[in-house]
């Protein structure tokens, strides 16, 4: 498939009640690992791209590194790519243009982009993030690139907040990141199906729900008309935790 080709079969996977489940990978080859045991499509954790390097998640590993790994992943298998690029990388627009557009140049079709202030606190204020989205989606089609923008909110991920106050904000947020271009709504965190299934019904992007500790079963997410199921940073913990395990006993026969 050429890159085209790629974009469309990668929003054709986003169907209710029949998710695409996204096994994380970190570099080329767990992305060839993932995509021999019968994936659709690879996506990228930026946790895990990150820990691999011996960098901490957070944009702490070089952007250089990072699109030196996506370039190898994309060039390595014949499936569609999407990365986790948590806030692209820069507060300023012409710059995050530029960095999306590289991206695009390596071959991607799909990102995960967050609303979190990445070097700072708290989340960005919903008409700054929609304008960001905007700015994405237009180097995109600046590279004719049906780019799917899986717009990511972190309200329900690391601030601290209940997650029933924030069903409002994070169907607003939903609105917005649509107007602006927005291809999906990722809601991170979030594990309480009672809010879960609301937001699939309310919200007009596919959902994107990552499995962690507390999540329903895949089988119930389906059932809540989730479009995307991702697993973020557990394939790379569990791999690195059976590597232990194997030098352990090499290491103490």
């Amino acid at each position: 498939m050429n890159q085209t080709e790629k974009a469309t079969r990668f929003a054709e996977l986003h169907v209710k009640q029949t998710p695409l489940l996204l096994y994380n990978a970190w570099d080329a080859g767990s992305a060839k690992s993932i995509v021999a045991a019968g994936a659709k499509a690879i996506a990228t954790s930026s946790w895990s791209v990150a820990e691999a390097q011996g960098y901490r998640d957070g944009e702490a590993i070089p952007i250089e590194l990072s699109e030196q790994i996506i370039a190898r992943i994309a060039a390595t298998i014949d499936v569609p790519v999407t990365v986790d690029i948590e806030g692209g990388y820069s507060e300023d627009d012409g710059e995050l243009a530029d960095n999306i557009s590289r991206l695009l140049d390596l071959g991607v079709i799909g990102i995960n982009f967050e609303d979190r202030v990445v070097k700072g606190s708290g989340l960005y204020d919903i008409d700054r993030q929609a304008r960001r989205v905007a700015v994405i989606r237009k180097a995109a089609e600046g590279k004719r690139v049906a780019l799917f923008l899986n717009a990511r909110t972190d309200l329900f991920l690391g601030q601290g907040r209940d997650a029933t106050q924030s069903l409002d904000e994070a169907l607003e947020r939903a609105r917005a990141y649509a107007a602006a271009g927005a291809s999906g709504f990722f809601i991170p965190g979030l594990r309480d199906d009672t809010l879960i299934g609301p937001i699939c019904e309310r919200v007009a992007l596919p959902v994107n729900v990552m499995v962690m500790d507390g999540v329903p079963s895949n089988d119930r997410l389906s059932e809540l008309g989730v479009s995307r199921i991702s697993y973020g940073p557990i394939p790379y913990i569990r791999v690195m935790d059976v590597l232990q395990q194997e030098a352990r006993k090499a290491l103490f026969f």
